[in-house]
């Protein structure tokens, strides 16, 4: 029997953080947070290698590590080990935050370099981790929720260019592309809405199943490279080596930090779906797990590992909170990771069956941002500050050559939307003083909101 939560505005929860579903369940609701992430998991190894020039063999290998290596990490953060973990339902990957630092310095080091930075890096992360209280103050409902909302609204271009075919794709926007995007949608918004028990919290791998299944006679579906992969591949600890260098060190500090305050708001999200408040302490534990998880990423020969903000959607949209779900997710990776043929069947589902499911998810991580909002008094300072962090967050985001001129370090800082909007509306919750009459004002209104409620 399904459990039933305390409501998120009209959602109730199927399944709490704590709850613990049946195997089989377990298994799809997993399933569901890979489809979700896996393309985001094996796209930043592909993207490297292919900038570094890696040859198939070191490629393949570098990509059933990555895989492996997220699974590790996504039990750690999800089940948690000791004081390590934040035990809510986190998935965890490799982030594009660190795509250019590694480019830049395996172009230099080679790959030795890039795991020596990775696992060096980590450490300023796990620092970070204990301080993550006086960090806490700076993350009010006003700043967190500009952040949730930030992180549905600059994935939602990606998920346009999944669902038009991907990016550079010779038939990008194409009527079929299209047409199979809004088919997987409409499907996964009728199950989601009027479909009962499993069909409701299954209905994001049920509308991909549909979309795939469409997509073969259309002859969408490339599965040549289910025959190249290999049957099994154990990666091997420091199989290509490890060289630590102090300036490949700093080149990786500032996709740390910024992966850090992004870690911070991506856990606040996930409590605010997941109906769990994240105190300091869950918070720290978190973004310890993601300096354990890239110090895995390295010993695998991989890279950094951080919470994957795309999962986010999938919490309010299936109902499903539980942490056990997310660890089923990290154990299912770990296997994809020994067994390159299954993970080149996920692989092959066409862009835009990503697409139709992308938009509602991160459509649905925008709208939880804005209901967060909406319990922020919206006066004068606090209008300006959501203004100005989404303005600047989406600016960048849509004009990447904004910054183009910058230092390489704070390009790699501002290069994220998410990590910009955070930023910005750090600052300018702290730069930008409540005056008296405001301060009044907000608590006469949540006085007056305390007593309608009391009625």
């Amino acid at each position: 029997m399904i459990k039933e939560q305390s409501p998120i505005g009209d959602i109730k929860l199927a399944y709490g953080v704590d709850d613990n579903p049946s195997l089989s369940k377990k298994f799809i609701f997993g399933i569901q947070h890979i489809f979700a992430a896996f393309g985001g998991i094996i796209v930043v190894p592909l993207v490297i290698a292919s900038a570094l020039g890696f040859d198939a063999k070191t490629t393949t290998t570098l990509i059933s590590a990555t895989i492996l290596a997220s699974g590790l990490a996504t039990i750690v953060q999800a089940r948690g080990i000791g004081k390590v973990g934040s035990r809510v339902a986190c998935i965890m990957g490799t982030d594009f935050t660190f795509v250019s630092p590694s480019i830049s310095v395996g172009s230099v080091l080679g790959l030795p370099g890039i795991i020596g930075a990775t696992i060096l890096g980590a450490f300023l992360e796990i620092i970070l981790s204990f301080f993550i209280k006086p960090l806490m103050k700076l993350f009010p409902p006003l700043v967190t929720g500009t952040v949730v909302c930030l992180i549905g609204l600059t994935l939602l271009p990606v998920s346009m260019d999944w669902a038009a075919g991907g990016s550079g794709a010779t038939d990008y926007g194409s009527l079929i592309n299209i047409s199979v995007a809004m088919f997987v949608m409409i499907i996964t918004l009728l199950l989601n809405r009027y479909g009962k028990g499993m069909l409701s919290s299954a209905s994001i791998l049920i509308g991909m199943i549909s979309g795939y299944l469409i997509c073969i006679p259309l002859e969408m579906v490339d599965l040549s490279s289910i025959s190249q992969a290999n049957f099994i591949a154990i990666p091997q600890i420091f199989q290509y080596g490890v060289a630590f260098n102090l300036k490949a060190l700093i080149a990786f500090l500032p996709a740390y930090f910024v992966t850090t305050i992004e870690t911070v708001g991506c856990l606040k999200a996930i409590g605010e779906v997941s109906e769990v408040d994240m105190d300091d302490e869950k918070v720290g534990a978190g973004v310890l797990a993601d300096g354990i998880g890239s110090i895995i990423g390295g010993a695998m020969g991989a890279f950094p590992n951080t919470s994957f903000s795309q999962n986010v959607g999938l919490i309010p949209l299936t109902k499903v909170a539980s942490k056990y779900v997310a660890s089923m997710a990290g154990i299912i990776l770990v296997v994809l990771g020994l067994f390159p043929k299954v993970a080149a069947i996920i692989n092959t589902i066409p862009s835009p069956v990503l697409g139709g499911v992308g938009i509602v998810m991160f459509g649905t991580v925008a709208a939880s941002g804005i209901k967060t909002l909406s319990s922020v008094e919206i006066n004068d300072r606090n209008l300006l500050i959501i203004a100005t962090s989404i303005g600047l967050g989406l600016g960048v985001t849509f004009r990447p050559d904004f910054i183009s001129q910058l230092p390489e370090g704070l390009q790699m800082i501002f290069a994220s939307g998410i990590s910009t909007g955070t930023i910005v509306a750090l600052v300018l919750n702290i730069i930008l003083r409540e005056d008296k009459k405001e301060k009044i004002e907000d608590i006469v209104n949540e006085q007056l909101i305390l007593e309608c409620e009391g009625m």
